[in-house]
């Protein structure tokens, strides 16, 4: 009866594998496509949180014509890197113009995301290019949108934007509520292989 019962875990461990393997490729598809934003406030003090949504509204209105022309990921990266001190210096002087001293730093990196939630939007977990931007000791809560293709409007999302930049079967993944198991499981699926990279 042991065998049976562990034969038959075995079995179902290997056709939820073979289920999410498409639907993680799905997930990688979007990662790959998708240059976010993430912004960490110096703390979770409210005055801080409210700072951490100035510099959003200062660093979205800035690079709003930013991508304006870029045609792919690698175009909107470059941009970025081009423009990265004066992204820092829009954010640093709106800090500064709301009395505070804190430094600020703007990086791209490649990081990785658990599954977020935007709105009707689930952004699948795995890892994504970003423009981090630091402010303070950057130990409080964060903030986060898609950069490009572009769809941070505020504290909004641009939902015309994300179905004219994005493939059916994407749009899909990313607006149907019903993948939201799914997207735990490649999470936790992912956790496990960063652990042995």
């Amino acid at each position: 009866m042991k065998i049976f019962i562990k034969s038959l875990c075995g079995a179902a461990v290997i056709c939820i594998l073979f289920t999410l393997i498409p639907f993680n490729a799905q997930c990688e598809n979007v990662s790959r496509g998708v240059f976010r934003l993430h912004i960490l406030a110096n703390s979770d003090s409210n005055v801080d949180q409210s700072l951490k949504l100035k510099v959003r509204d200062r660093v979205l209105e800035y690079t709003k014509s930013l991508y304006k022309n870029a045609e792919c990921l690698d175009d909107a990266e470059e941009l970025s890197a081009e423009k990265l001190q004066a992204i820092a210096d829009a954010a640093k002087s709106e800090v500064e113009r709301n009395g505070y001293d804190y430094p600020v730093k703007a990086e791209i990196k490649r990081m990785y995301f658990d599954t977020r939630y935007y709105g009707k939007v689930t952004m699948p977990p795995g890892f994504y290019n970003a423009l981090r931007i630091t402010i303070g000791s950057g130990s409080g809560h964060n903030w986060w949108c898609v950069m490009y293709p572009s769809m941070c409007v505020g504290a909004s999302l641009d939902y015309n934007a994300l179905k004219e930049n994005s493939t059916d079967e994407e749009y899909r993944l990313l607006t149907g509520g019903e993948n939201e198991f799914k997207f735990k499981i490649v999470e936790y699926f992912e956790k496990i292989c960063s652990l042995f990279s």
